[in-house]
């Protein structure tokens, strides 16, 4: 986990925001303020040691120079003075890049609503006009350019939100409800992950975001919007009835079927989703199969038990559940 943010599509040091920016520049100050600072004192340790190395080491340690003490009263004096001037300069500039990222709030465009849960995250755009609300997983989709405010809430237990390419963390507490805002510079896939150790498969809770044009955004929110395609053949319509009739539907939700559980993920438009299980696996069906036939080989301790299906409906499932798009 030390390594979380380093690589290029999740990393705080490769910055895609306004956000991010401002906490990059204070990483970059502060960093500098503390090398500094440390050869500093490498410096003054490596001249005290060349110093007593050059015949102060023949005097007696309980020998006096009145003088000499005088000198480092005041450079002690001076290095605590200074001391207290870089943490106050320190804690101003802080002060006023958490302001500017709190000024960045107030002209959203799109309010994206996310729920933690364990292990997983749940993704909801409200209604608009016509629109019904679009609830989806593990991915959020932004307009390039333009600030969309994220809502922030978890059902269990503490999460934080962090997507360090694009923001800051936020943590997600039960019962008190946060907010940021995210604002991406140019299209990608920006990945983000729980930052606050929310229970075993903690480090398989990731969370990605699609920056898009806003054409592109609009279109995919207009396919979301749309309730799961009718199956086109048999196989499909084998997979459809296999999931209505297991314990599959009382968990999950697809719009257009009697399936309304809302334990684990909407699976509406799960195959136009880029990855499963929170980013644990790619979204093939080879992955797809392996996930429903045994998700505890893959995230043990997570809810969703192992569904009881025979090889044919196994395959069957997988082809409905790959048909939506």
């Amino acid at each position: 986990m030390f390594l979380t943010a380093c690589n290029d599509w999740q990393s705080a040091l490769h910055t895609h925001g306004a956000n991010a920016r401002k906490i990059f520049d204070l990483i970059w100050t502060f960093s500098a303020v503390a090398i500094t600072t440390w050869l500093l004192v490498m410096l003054v340790l490596a001249m005290a040691l060349f110093r007593r190395q050059l015949g102060e080491a023949s005097r007696s340690p309980l020998q006096i120079d009145s003088h000499q003490e005088r000198r480092m009263i005041r450079a002690v004096g001076s290095a605590t003075a200074l001391t207290v001037v870089v943490l106050i300069a320190l804690t101003i500039g802080s002060f006023f890049a958490g302001k500017s990222i709190a000024s960045l709030s107030g002209n959203e465009t799109v309010t994206v609503r996310v729920t933690g849960h364990q292990w997983w995250w749940e993704i909801r755009y409200p209604k608009i006009e016509s629109s019904q609300a679009i609830v989806t997983a593990n991915e959020i989709h932004v307009p390039v350019g333009e600030s969309v405010k994220v809502k922030l809430d978890s059902v269990d237990v503490i999460h934080s939100f962090w997507v360090p390419s694009l923001a800051g963390k936020r943590d997600l507490i039960p019962g008190r409800p946060g907010e940021l805002t995210l604002i991406a510079d140019k299209p990608g896939i920006y990945r983000g992950q729980c930052a606050e150790f929310c229970g075993y498969q903690h480090a398989h809770m990731a969370i990605t975001v699609v920056a898009e044009s806003r054409e592109a955004f609009d279109a995919w929110r207009s396919r979301q919007d749309a309730n799961a395609i009718t199956p086109a053949g048999d196989e499909e319509r084998r997979g459809q009835a296999a999931f209505l009739g297991t314990g599959c539907a009382l968990c999950h939700t697809i719009r257009g079927t009697h399936a309304s559980g809302t334990v684990g993920p909407d699976l509406t438009h799960v195959a136009g989703r880029h990855s499963l299980a929170a980013d644990a696996l790619a979204m093939t069906p080879g992955a797809l199969a392996a996930w429903i036939a045994d998700p505890q080989s893959i995230k043990p301790g997570a809810k969703m038990p192992s569904i009881a299906l025979s090889a044919d409906d196994l395959n069957a499932v997988v082809a409905y559940l790959g048909s939506l798009e």
